[in-house]
């Protein structure tokens, strides 16, 4: 059987969707499985357990200028790739109307089906019309977290029951190679950030307690601010140089732990079964927070979360009873 599976951004997305994949592979185990994403996150899906190949799109590129040649052969590119295989099922886990354009691209074997959503979750992206482009339009709870949404979805396109256990095979070291512990303060909203002086003083906890600080950074004001945070911690605190998504993934896999805001990269060290805490300066944990993990929880508080608080959350992930 071969399976498709539409997920095409954003990075937090992505990983949400992770499960799902692990769930197909254990009530399916002889199903293909391949996957269409955005370029920019493709190493990360083809990191995910199970997933055989990944069709590289690059929709929000190519709608700056859809009628460059370089636009149109790209393009092209894009649906000869995506027509190597037929496919038993198309599964769109979007449900926005550009994932609806791919899964309808995609070719089907005879007596395949595309699914999608059939309506909206509470606080997420969706657009109706997705439903009426699918063979199957899948009900799921209006109040879901993200990650049960997807595995819902795949589990009642097939008829099977996911496991109680959650995984999302993209896997980590065998063994911690670091003892340093990952300060996750960039996100691409602005009101997601938690201040910067209370990322000083729980780093210089984590410093107490022997622990060395990495500070990865996604854009020049994020840079900026990871070297201002590590001056301030000293030498145990290093701002890491400038990684791709791949690279990134594996260094966070061999670190201690993990603290940060709701951003792609926090949900990455969910995904890598690290010790974790997420900063939340909204109440929306409960769609896309940690779940199902003892040494991973969420804090929340508005207009943000104290220190103390964090700090408290650290201490009941990464210390023993």
């Amino acid at each position: 059987m071969n399976i498709l599976i539409v997920k095409l951004s954003s990075l937090g997305d992505v990983v949400h969707a992770m499960p799902a994949v692990q769930d197909l592979r254990a009530a399916l185990p002889q199903a293909r499985i391949d996957w269409v994403v955005e370029r920019g996150f493709a190493p990360l899906a083809q990191r995910c357990e199970g997933v055989r190949r990944v069709v590289p799109c690059e929709l929000r590129k190519w709608r700056k200028a859809p009628l460059a040649r370089d636009t149109r052969a790209e393009w092209r590119a894009f649906r000869s790739e995506l027509h190597r295989e037929h496919y038993d099922a198309v599964i769109d886990l979007q449900g926005l109307m550009k994932s609806a354009l791919v899964a309808r691209m995609a070719r089907l074997a005879p007596g395949g089906k595309r699914y999608a959503m059939a309506n909206r979750t509470e606080g997420s992206s969706y657009e109706a019309p997705t439903r009426w482009v699918a063979d199957v339009a899948v009900p799921v709870e209006p109040r879901s977290h993200a990650v049960q949404r997807s595995r819902d979805v795949c589990a009642q396109a097939f008829g099977y029951v996911p496991a109680a256990s959650l995984r999302y095979g993209l896997g980590r070291a065998a063994a911690t190679r670091e003892d340093t512990v990952v300060l996750v303060h960039g996100t691409s909203r602005a009101d997601k950030c938690w201040p910067e002086a209370h990322w000083v003083e729980l780093g210089r906890r984590l410093v107490a307690q022997g622990h060395g600080i990495g500070l990865p950074h996604g854009s020049d004001d994020e840079r900026a601010r990871s070297e201002r945070i590590a001056a301030a911690l000293g030498p145990r605190a290093q701002a890491w140089p400038r990684l791709s998504l791949d690279a990134l993934t594996a260094r966070m896999a061999t670190c201690y732990g993990a603290i940060g805001v709701d951003s792609g990269l926090s949900h990455i060290a969910v995904a890598l079964d690290l010790p974790h805490v997420q900063v939340y300066n909204f109440d929306t944990a409960w769609r896309t927070g940690p779940i199902g993990h003892p040494r991973q929880r969420s804090v929340y508080a508005a207009p943000a979360p104290g220190v103390d608080s964090v700090w408290q959350a650290w201490q009941a992930v990464t210390v023993p009873g």
